[in-house]
């Protein structure tokens, strides 16, 4: 069947689980939003995964929630489904006026400075709206994909680190600054400089291509990886974790490190 076919029949059967299943009947648009927060990063997770099979399923998921979302919306009196994706349609189209008019764009940057020039026009006609070219950057995101969208966009405003050394410096210097901060028994200016330190580590992984997400995720996967032989090698000895000094932890961390290595090696020769 067609594109078309599907999505009407999809739409059509989550606006009859709304009105026929008890659980679907329930739920409100303000509680939406926490599965859509869900459905996305299980996409996400999928995605990184590299399982073709699960990364349709995610993201079929993430569909589902999105109409049905919009479903919860209209009940509101916020546009429809079929308004929601005609203005998505429509702002595509706005927004890239090389492809559909006759501004021209090359390259990935030009496109990028297109995109904002677009973006601060149609902010300029909103009510209430800001003057700032930044403020409302990455505003709804999580705080480190916030962190490195607000550097890109200062990127592309003309206010950037040269490279990856000079972002490296920036956070030693943040790292001086929490520590004098916690020298002298500051704890709220501690805060602040370690804010400061985070914003400029979030903004390290785009000047070597990559992002700050994927990032940490595969650091998070690592060291819940080195806990997991951690914990075997504990285990083996009898040697209960909440028993055992930093000292003895630390010795075994590396033990486990190590042992991980070794692991990842041999796969990797497969």
């Amino acid at each position: 069947m067609s594109e078309e076919a599907e999505f009407a029949r999809l739409a059509a059967i989550v606006r009859e689980l709304r009105q026929k299943c008890a659980w679907d009947r329930e739920q409100t648009l303000a509680g939406s939003s926490r599965h859509l927060i869900e459905e996305a990063y299980e996409a996400v997770d999928a995605i990184a995964s590299a399982d073709g099979a699960e990364i349709g399923e995610e993201l079929g998921d993430l569909i589902v929630q999105a109409i049905f979302s919009c479903t919860l919306a209209a009940e509101t009196g916020a546009p429809d489904l079929a308004l929601v994706l005609k203005l998505a349609a429509d702002k595509l189209v706005r927004r890239h006026p090389h492809i559909y008019a006759d501004a021209k764009a090359e390259s990935t940057a030009q496109v990028l400075v297109q995109w904002d020039k677009i973006k601060a026009q149609e902010k300029a006609g909103k009510q209430g709206a800001t003057q700032s070219a930044i403020a409302d950057t990455g505003r709804a995101l999580p705080a480190l994909m916030r962190a490195e969208k607000l550097g890109e966009k200062a990127r592309r405003l003309g206010m950037d680190w040269a490279g990856a050394r000079e972002v490296l410096n920036k956070v030693r210097e943040e790292l001086d600054e929490a520590e004098d901060a916690l020298a002298r028994g500051d704890l709220a200016m501690l805060s602040e400089e370690l804010g400061d330190l985070m914003l400029a580590v979030a903004n390290v992984p785009r000047f070597i291509g990559a992002n700050a997400e994927e990032t940490l995720r595969r650091a998070c996967d690592k060291f819940i990886a080195r806990f997991d032989s951690l914990e075997a090698l504990a285990a083996a000895r009898n040697l209960p974790l909440t028993s055992m000094s930093p000292a003895e932890i630390e010795a075994l961390w590396q033990e486990a490190k190590k042992s991980r290595r070794s692991a990842d090696r041999e796969r990797s020769k497969n």
